[in-house]
This record gives structure tokens, C-alpha cells and sequence, in this order.
């Protein structure tokens, strides 16, 4: 019996497969391969099975964590997308918020996502739904077939997405609209916001509705190309998708409602990291997973990642509830560049994985923050991802020399300019997500993660004076980890918009007993035990008069004292968010939210046996401003380490998916759990 997770990165994709018998794992590491990446699975799940001395047969579960309907949208490669909308409310796809986020751009492109249906294939519906659901105006049947019908025949539209007023109150009139279209052409793909958003704001359910129709066919031929791959490896195992809100659930539920994966690929990354440092008792992290080509950071509370219910993606707002990452074009394969005024910059244009930083001996010539990693003696050469990858260290230092001569700069400052400048845009970053949201940076512990995070959390931790450091087992490959011990996971929300103070316990009870059955439904047919999973209700909520709402947990069951509780937290998280409170203040309930989940019976991870074959010195140089230039460290390799071995930096640890780079007065010691920790001793004076 064996347990697989693939995840799929900028750079490359990693494979974990796992015993659950005794929790020892193994983990691959091979190149991406953007033309086709099913390629690149094919060959990482082939060779972590090789390596974990098990058959395709043996595969009892495979957890997929993949950015391709984030490649769709960003290389706008989707479906050809219809939007049905009440007649007259056509252009809400274009009008959007009415804000321009540069103001005084007068050339600036437009900022709503019309690329997803232009006008012409935007058509309105006679029909009109009140606010309170009651019909105003019926659904004229035969005016949505020949709509539906042109839209295909002239339009060639093959996806279509219906958003309709208030159909979060009464959508009958849009899965009529699907049933018109299924009879039509049964060929033809149908969104329902009533579905995809049930929630008021016109315009966000609009843009999140064609999201889905624009990916869906993508996805779901995706979906049956990865099963159709895997029959033919010898998988039989269920295939189990990461989404967005950083919970997995089933091929088959992912194909009804696409838009929950688009924004799932940093999820894993995150979830991998929470479960590191909860085995060493941590449950207050700052996780930084810094790949080939981007690195996303994210706050973790008390043991749980921060959730947001609307990110963004390619700029335009995407209401799907998700793990809260922040992610900047800061990775490995981030360009140095000098822009038009002579101001140094790095990122976040990439190298990506083809044609690479310049080492990679793939044609690409630009300098890198590998490059500058490579010159200034932080990585292996020969042992770059576990010796798949064999780095030329002339080609580094010509890329940077090169660069370098542009500033004035020699070699060494320049590769050492781009370590600083990579290293105070991550800070910059995660001052962001922490310190902008009432969060001090010191009562956290920095989890490092991705191939080249360990290379640059030293020096993170000293710019914001975080004393902890966690290093997991394997942080190059902790994504795919993550993905194993996610957790089957669903939500379902709908906009109640009632007064707090007018708020009536029962008829909010049946709302959430009512959505709790929708989630139901979901979790039995991902085999789920229902007296097993775990509900948390919530409620978003604003003062009455504002925009924008916060989302608190509300008890259950609904009662007037579990209401009153409820205002006392309200006024709490507005008093630590935005620094104020008005407890006299009346309070507007917007949208009413259950989220269901259950997670697999848990097995102790034992920390991977590493390939066999590192090569190179047990010392060299590197360089360290603070010590004057390069001085000779001793090199450790991971899989030699002995549980409580202790090193003083400056030092490196290698292994076979990333490097540990020990600044000076950086203290690591590894513990029983596989993960080693890092103390800061400079950040931990402050």
C-alpha cells in the first residue's frame, strides 16, 4: 500500500509517496514541463514509486495539487465564454467597481476581465427576480433558446455562464436557463452563480461565474487526460484535488465547480507548513515557500492558515474563499535587471524553468538569484536537486559579472546586491500579511519552505527579528507533503443581509442547518464519515454603513446569547484590525457561512531516506559581509545528521531538495521530528 502526492511548481514538480504503515515517504523531484505537464507527473509519480520500491498497483490514494487553471487564465487559453445576464445588466462584467488602482494613468488597460466575455458575447435575458426571490417578470423560455442558440452558432461559444439578479434569493430561473441549454446542445457547458456565488454584489459573482465557465472545460479535460494517464501507469486510485480554501476533495466535485481550485496552488505549501511546526509545538507561524519562479507567504494563527474570501488573480477580484497567500515574482529564477532610471532590480520577471538562470546550461544568459546563490558559494554545484541538475558555476559568474558591469559593480557585489534586494522584498512582504494586520512578527516562527527558502530565511529573520526558524524534513518537496495530510474539506455560504439587533435565533438555525446539509451531501460523496466531521459556523459582518465586511465564528446552536457573543467579537477583530470599535453601533449580518471537514486518520511521518550519490567537498567558501568576504564553512549533508546534532553558523546543510544556509550567529539543532530548528540569536536580542 503506498499514498501519492503531486505537486506541480513553476520549476519543477515534486512527488511524495508514502507507506502508511510505518510513515516512512520518499520523495522525487524532476523538471516541469509547461508544454505538457502531465509529462512531468508521469515521470516524477514513476520515479518516487521506483524509489519507494512499490507498483502502480500498490497506489491506495493520489493527491493532486496543480496550477493549471491558473495557467489557463493567465495565458488566456480558456473556453470560448458566453455570459447570460437579467436583460439590461449585460455590462457589469465591464463597468466592475468603477475604481482604477492607478489613478492618474491615463493609458492604463482596463482593470475588469472582459478578455472572459466581450460585449458581443454578453446577452441579456428578459426575466427579473425581486429582492425578497419573488418573480417580477417571468423567464421568457424561448428568447434564452434562441439567444443560447446564436451565442453558438455565431459566437461559437462553448461555456455559459448565467448570472442573474438575486438569484442567490430564488434560482429557479437559472436552472431552468441550464435545462434550456442541456436540451439544446447537451455538449455545452453551464455556470450558475446561484451555484458557483450565492452571494449578493453583482459584479463579484459575475467575474467569479465566468471564471468558472472559462475554466471549466480546461479543467475537466485536464481531469480526464491525468485519469486516462494514470489508468495507463496502473493507478487505480481515486484522484483527490487541493482547492483554494486549502482542503482536498474529488475529482469528480472539482469537475462541477472548477473555480475552487483556481487559486489552490500555493494551498498545499501552506498546509505542509502548519503541520511541521505543530510537530515541533508551534502553532504560530510565518510560512515563506520561496520556489523557482515566485514565493508565497502566509500567516498561520493558533494552527490555522488565514482565509480570505476573495483573492485575486492576473489583478481581478475572485470571490473564492482561500488560504490567505500573499505571493510576489521573488524565486530562484528572478531576473536582475536595471530599469531606465539605473535603479537595481531583481524580479519579478522570471527565468523560470526554461530556459533557467543561467547555470542551468539551458541557453538562458540573464543573472539570477541562483546565479547569485551559486556565486556566492551557498549551493552545490553538483548536488542541485539531488543531482538531477548539474549547475555551471562559469555560467553564473559570466551572467552576473555581466550584469554587474551595467551598475559598476564587480562580480561579488553584484551577486551580493541581488541576495539583499530579493531578501528585502520577502521582508517587505511578510511585513504585509503580519505587521499591516496587527500581527507582531516576533511572537511568530518563521517555517522555511520551497527549494530556496532555506538559502534566504536567515536572513529574513534578522530583518524582523524572528528568533525561530523551522526547517522541515523536506521543505523543497513540503508541498507535495502538504497535500497528504490536507484534509477533506467544504463550504457553503448565502447573503442573509438582516440586522443583527432584528436577527431572529431560529430562522438563522434553519439557515445554517440548511447549509449544513448542502456541505453534508458534498462530504458523503467524498466517502467522508459524517459522525466524524468536524463544523465551524461563521457569519461575515459589518457595521451598518460600511462596504466591506469581517467574517467571525458564530456558536451553535443560534441563540440570543450565542448573538450577544457575537457582537462582543465583532467589536473585538474591528478593534485589532483597523484600530477602533463601536459597541453602540448596529451591526449587519451580510452572509451566513458552514465550512465541513474531516481529515484522514493520521500515521507519524519519518523523515525520507535520502537518494544516494550526494557529491562534493565537506567545506568551501561562501561569503558573508559581516565576516569580511569569503571564508571557508563546513558543509553538512541532512541524512548524516544524528537527532540532536547542534551547528553554529556560519555553516551549510545540504540535501537532496534544497540547502541550509547558517548565517553567523544562526544556531541549528535537529530534532526527533525531522525538522531542524534555527535560532536567530541576533533577532532574539532585540
Amino acid at each position: 500500500m503506498v499514498l501519492l502526492a503531486v505537486d506541480i511548481g513553476g520549476t519543477f514538480t515534486d512527488v511524495v509517496a508514502i507507506d502508511p504503515t510505518n510513515g516512512q515517504y520518499q520523495a522525487a523531484k524532476v523538471p516541469t514541463t509547461p508544454s505538457r505537464l502531465i509529462d512531468g507527473v508521469r515521470q516524477g509519480t514513476q520515479m518516487a514509486l521506483h524509489l519507494a520500491g512499490a507498483e502502480a498497483s500498490d497506489v491506495e490514494r493520489f493527491v493532486h495539487g496543480t496550477t493549471i487553471g491558473t495557467n489557463a487564465v493567465l495565458e488566456r487559453r480558456g473556453a470560448t465564454t458566453a455570459i447570460l445576464a437579467t436583460d439590461g445588466f449585460e455590462d457589469s462584467l465591464e463597468i466592475g467597481r468603477l475604481r482604477r488602482t492607478r489613478m492618474y494613468d491615463l493609458f492604463m488597460d482596463a482593470e475588469t476581465p472582459v478578455f472572459l466575455a466581450p460585449r458581443r458575447r454578453r446577452r441579456g435575458v428578459p426575466e427579473r427576480v425581486a429582492a425578497d426571490g419573488s418573480v417580477v417578470l417571468a423567464l421568457d423560455e424561448r428568447g434564452v433558446v434562441e439567444t443560447v442558440r446564436e451565442l453558438k452558432e455565431e459566437e461559437h461559444a462553448s461555456a455559459f455562464a448565467v448570472c442573474l439578479l438575486f438569484s442567490f434569493r430564488n434560482p429557479s430561473h437559472e436552472r431552468r436557463i441550464r435545462e434550456l441549454i442541456r436540451e439544446l446542445d447537451p455538449t455545452l457547458s453551464v455556470s450558475l452563480s446561484s451555484e458557483v456565488d450565492p452571494m449578493f454584489r453583482e459584479y463579484e459573482r459575475t467575474v467569479v461565474t465566468a471564471f468558472d465557465a472559462y475554466i471549466r472545460p480546461v479543467i475537466q479535460g485536464y481531469l480526464t487526460e491525468l485519469t486516462r494517464e494514470l489508468d495507463e501507469i496502473g493507478i487505480q486510485a481515486p484522484v483527490q484535488i487541493m482547492q483554494s480554501r486549502g482542503g482536498i476533495t474529488s475529482a469528480r466535485l472539482v469537475a462541477e465547480r472548477p473555480v475552487s481550485v483556481l487559486l489552490s496552488g500555493p494551498a498545499a505549501g501552506v498546509i505542509g507548513a502548519r503541520h511541521a511546526g505543530s510537530l515541533s509545538g508551534l502553532s504560530d507561524l510565518i510560512t515563506i515557500d520561496m520556489g523557482g519562479t515566485s514565493t508565497d507567504i502566509c500567516l498561520v494563527q493558533s494552527n490555522k492558515p488565514l482565509v480570505t474570501a476573495e483573492g485575486t488573480i492576473d489583478s481581478h477580484p475572485l470571490r473564492i474563499p482561500m488560504v490567505d497567500v500573499s505571493t510576489i515574482g521573488a524565486g530562484g529564477g528572478s531576473i536582475a535587471w536595471v530599469d531606465p532610471a539605473g535603479n537595481f532590480r531583481v524580479g519579478p520577471r522570471s527565468a523560470a524553468a526554461d530556459p533557467g538562470p543561467a547555470c542551468y546550461r539551458r541557453g538562458g544568459m540573464d543573472a539570477t538569484v541562483t546565479d547569485a546563490s551559486l556565486v556566492l558559494g551557498y549551493l552545490n554545484p553538483d548536488f542541485f536537486a539531488g543531482g538531477s541538475l548539474r549547475l555551471d558555476v562559469d555560467a553564473a559568474h559570466r551572467a552576473v559579472e555581466a550584469f554587474g558591469m551595467k551598475l559598476g559593480l564587480s562580480t561579488i557585489e553584484a551577486a551580493s546586491g541581488i541576495h539583499r534586494l530579493i531578501n528585502s522584498q520577502m521582508a517587505d512582504a511578510i511585513r504585509l500579511v503580519s505587521i499591516r494586520r496587527g500581527y507582531d512578527t516576533r511572537d511568530f516562527a518563521l517555517v522555511l519552505l520551497g527549494g530556496a527558502g532555506p538559502v534566504h530565511g536567515g536572513r529574513l529573520a534578522s530583518e524582523l527579528a524572528i528568533s525561530t526558524m523551522v526547517v522541515p524534513a523536506v521543505p523543497g518537496v513540503l508541498s507535495a507533503l502538504g497535500l497528504m495530510v490536507a484534509a477533506i474539506e467544504h463550504d457553503q455560504v448565502l447573503t442573509v443581509a438582516v440586522r443583527l439587533d432584528s436577527a431572529w435565533p431560529e430562522s438563522l438555525e434553519a439557515t445554517f442547518l440548511d447549509l449544513e446539509a448542502q456541505v453534508a451531501a458534498r462530504m458523503k460523496a467524498d466517502k467522508a464519515p459524517p459522525n466524524e466531521t468536524a463544523t465551524a459556523r461563521s457569519a461575515d459582518a459589518r457595521y451598518v454603513g460600511q462596504a466591506y465586511t469581517l467574517e467571525i465564528p458564530m456558536e451553535g446552536p443560534v441563540s440570543t446569547r450565542a448573538l450577544a457573543a457575537y457582537r462582543d467579537a465583532f467589536d473585538a477583530a474591528h478593534r485589532r484590525i483597523y484600530g477602533h470599535a463601536d459597541p453602540e453601533a448596529a451591526i449587519e449580518l451580510v452572509n451566513v457561512r458552514v465550512v465541513q471537514s474531516w481529515a484522514f486518520p493520521s500515521f507519524d511521518l519519518q523523515a525520507a531516506s535520502l537518494p544516494l550519490g550526494q557529491t562534493g567537498p565537506r567545506a568551501r567558501q561562501a561569503y558573508f559581509a559581516e565576516l569580511g568576504g569569503y571564508v571557508r564553512v563546513p558543509v553538512h549533508r541532512r541524512d548524516e545528521l544524528e537527532v540532536g546534532s547542534q551547528i553554529t553558523g556560519p555553516a551549510i546543510v545540504e540535501q537532496f531538495d534544497s540547502t541550509l544556509v547558517l548565517y553567523p550567529g544562526n544556531h541549528a539543532e535537529v530534532q526527533g521530528t525531522g525538522n531542524v530548528i534555527v535560532t536567530a540569536t541576533s533577532a532574539a536580542n532585540r
